[in-house]
């Protein structure tokens, strides 16, 4: 709990604006942090919401958008004042992220043509074949230009009256402030960038140009995408309107400038301080996905790799993976409800304490003993699943121990994200000098970590700060733009010299044979897909 003295330094940095604001919209929450110039979260909001079906397809309404975003800023500014007796008139900086990609078009008098259609839409096979054909380049089916493309070849009556589309987190910096910009992350995930002119592709907007079914349109690509930005880049000033859309009490003043609105694969970028080149963030929950930030372009089309930007415009490769903790949960459940049973009920965090831990145990075989786990909930693109089952299997002879079987969870866990960075690693030769994981799979010390670096053959690094999320990351942005102009203070070595310059973090190197293990487990992993196969034919998904 702060002191007397401490909340009274905090009050004199709010009332003399040495503070940045992160607001960052993901998919089930808004989230508002309020930083000091130290880089600590003096101040948090936050708003549940969720996506819901259109005409088929995934959306939120403007009205949900705007409501969302004042009801996190409320909550936050309500903290400032009950904290620290201040009411928040100013700010230093603002900038606003969210989830990418996405489809928000609008007409020359600025009037949205169809429903907000998120990240989440797959209708748009047909556009990303196409396009990643055309360019040679992996366009997947939730970037915006597939989107729009998607709307082209179905001939939807819209599309001749676009003027202008963007993101979720453009949309908003746009009514804010009247600049129509994004953050070159963000803009990565719309349309592919230039890594040196930190622009659009100008090669692929014209191959765009020249389809047929795009030529006889009344626009042409580059007028209607927003101006991509780099980190550090005053991207406008909040306006009279803005002010008032964001806090419509009044007491927030105009004038403040804004950072280039960015996109949430960014902002955990720069949560787990990984711009620089040869380094990369993992970050698991539900879902999985691995990111590094690459010397050069990839020489071939990878569909298993998305090809994103870091905020300040160098390219980074993704592997992503949809599932991941789902299965593993339910198999720890199960020896909860055991526990139970037998009148030694376990709390949660004992219970995956003590299973993690059994699975880098003493007498584990390092490849699992032939036991094989596949997590499959869902389907898996990486996978070549359209469906998933989870499935546990094993050879007659396999050595069924509880450290085996647990490492087998654990092993088939990261085994979908592997796939991709493989491709990255072996196939394109990407080097890489560390990664840093983070999710609630690496609160139990070392046992996620050790494995995920057999995993990736790459030391793993878990930060203390890792548990902070995209909105800070989006603070810290905003923080970017009081350095950005100092030639010293570019965006990697501003995070190392600033932000995390005192940011306690374990290094988990990789074991050679535990590292061995995992390749000969991954080889059955792939060989074993045709179970998974027959699983998908023989099991119906609703099948209780």
């Amino acid at each position: 709990m702060a002191t007397q003295e401490q909340v009274a330094e905090i009050a004199e940095k709010i009332r003399a604006g040495k503070t940045s604001l992160g607001i960052e919209f993901g998919s089930t929450r808004i989230k508002a942090v309020l930083i000091d110039d130290e880089y600590r979260t003096i101040a948090s909001g936050d708003y549940g919401w969720a996506s819901h079906l259109e005409n088929g397809l995934w959306s939120y309404t403007v009205e949900e958008i705007w409501h969302g975003l004042q009801a996190a800023y409320a909550s936050m500014a309500n903290d400032v004042e009950q904290a620290y007796g201040e009411k928040l008139t100013h700010i230093g900086h603002i900038g606003f992220s969210a989830m990418m990609h996405g489809y928000l078009a609008f007409d020359a008098a600025g009037n949205l043509l169809v429903p907000f259609r998120t990240w989440q839409n797959t209708n748009t096979h047909e556009a990303h074949e196409k396009l990643s054909e055309l360019f040679q380049y992996n366009i997947p089916e939730r970037w915006s230009i597939a989107h729009l493309y998607q709307c082209v070849l179905d001939k939807e009556p819209h599309v001749g009256k676009v003027a202008y589309f963007t993101t979720l987190a453009g949309y908003v910096h746009w009514k804010l402030t009247g600049r129509k910009v994004l953050g070159v992350g963000d803009a990565s995930g719309m349309f592919p960038i230039d890594p040196v002119t930190k622009m659009w592709e100008t090669g692929f907007i014209k191959q765009f140009d020249a389809l047929p079914e795009v030529a006889v349109q009344p626009w042409k690509l580059e007028d209607l995408l927003p101006e991509p930005l780099v980190a550090g880049t005053p991207a406008g000033e909040l306006t009279d309107e803005g002010a008032k859309l964001l806090d419509p009490s009044g007491t927030l003043q105009p004038g403040i400038v804004l950072a280039p609105p960015e996109g949430d694969a960014g902002t955990g970028m720069i949560a787990t301080n990984s711009v620089r080149v040869r380094t990369g963030n993992v970050s698991a929950g539900t879902s999985i996905f691995a990111t590094v930030v690459l010397e050069r372009k990839l020489k071939a089309l990878h569909p298993e790799v998305d090809i994103v930007a870091t905020p300040d415009g160098n390219l980074a490769g993704m592997s992503h993976a949809n599932n991941f903790t789902s299965d593993l949960n339910a198999w720890v459940n199960l020896f909860g409800q055991f526990a139970e049973a037998i009148g030694t009920p376990v709390d949660a965090g004992s219970l995956y304490g003590t299973l993690f831990r059994a699975a880098i145990g003493d007498d584990v075989d390092r490849n699992c003993g032939g036991l094989l786990n596949y997590p499959f909930r869902s389907g898996e693109f990486l996978a070549g699943l359209e469906e998933g089952r989870p499935l546990f299997a094993r050879a007659p002879e396999a050595r069924m121990t509880l450290g085996n079987f647990m490492r087998a969870q654990l092993f088939g866990a990261f085994s979908p994200v592997k796939i991709g960075m493989d491709v990255m690693t072996k196939d394109e030769h990407v080097r890489v000098d560390s990664l840093v994981g983070h999710g609630g799979i690496f609160t139990t010390p070392k046992v996620a970590q050790k494995i995920l670096a057999a995993a990736f053959d790459t030391p793993i690094k878990v930060m203390a700060t890792a548990a902070e999320g995209g909105a800070w990351g989006m603070a810290v942005l905003a923080d970017y733009l009081w350095h950005a102009d100092a030639a010293k203070d570019n965006l990697a070595d501003y995070l190392d010299g600033c932000v995390f310059k005192d940011a306690q973090s374990i290094t988990e190197e990789p074991d050679p044979e535990d590292a061995a293990g995992f390749e000969d487990f991954f080889a059955r992993f792939r060989k074993g897909l045709a179970i998974e196969q027959a699983a998908i034919k023989a099991i119906d998904l609703e099948s209780k």
